[in-house]
């Protein structure tokens, strides 16, 4: 089973990350959460931990019209909000990776009619906007 939308992208880590939150908004979606892993790892782990993550973002995405849908419908699938976006690049690497939780996986675990159709919804939104990322970076 799939869960995840990649898109990897030749461009800096902090680039990549601006513009990942730009194509999140570009389609409807804002940034209710952002955690640090790098950071957080070099508080709570130490900074040997946190070089051997590399820069590790991950990005909680909220389009609130689609959370509101599907919280009314099953207000369980809070559970599974808000969409979890990751940008990350380890060490050493020369790419960025973006991903992205499919949102269809709430479909996949048995939600039903209305929470299917919201999900699918934004599955396009968060394809759009790692599509229009990983353009950009080739432009």
């Amino acid at each position: 089973m799939t869960y995840d939308i990649t898109v990897t992208v030749d461009l800096p880590f902090e680039e990549t990350l601006n513009r990942t939150v730009a194509a999140l908004q570009s389609t409807g979606f804002g940034v209710i959460s952002d955690l640090d892993m790098h950071s957080i790892f070099a508080t709570k782990l130490g900074q040997p931990a946190a070089d051997e993550l590399g820069d590790y973002r991950i990005l909680g995405a909220c389009n609130p019209g689609l959370a509101q849908s599907a919280l009314r419908a099953e207000p369980v699938v809070g559970l599974l909000l808000p969409c979890n976006v990751v940008v990350r690049r380890g060490p050493g690497a020369t790419l960025t990776t973006v991903q992205a939780v499919d949102p269809s996986i709430m479909s996949q675990l048995g939600a039903g009619r209305e929470v299917a159709l919201t999900a699918r919804d934004a599955e396009k939104r968060l394809h759009a906007a790692l599509s229009e990322l990983s353009q950009r970076s080739s432009s």
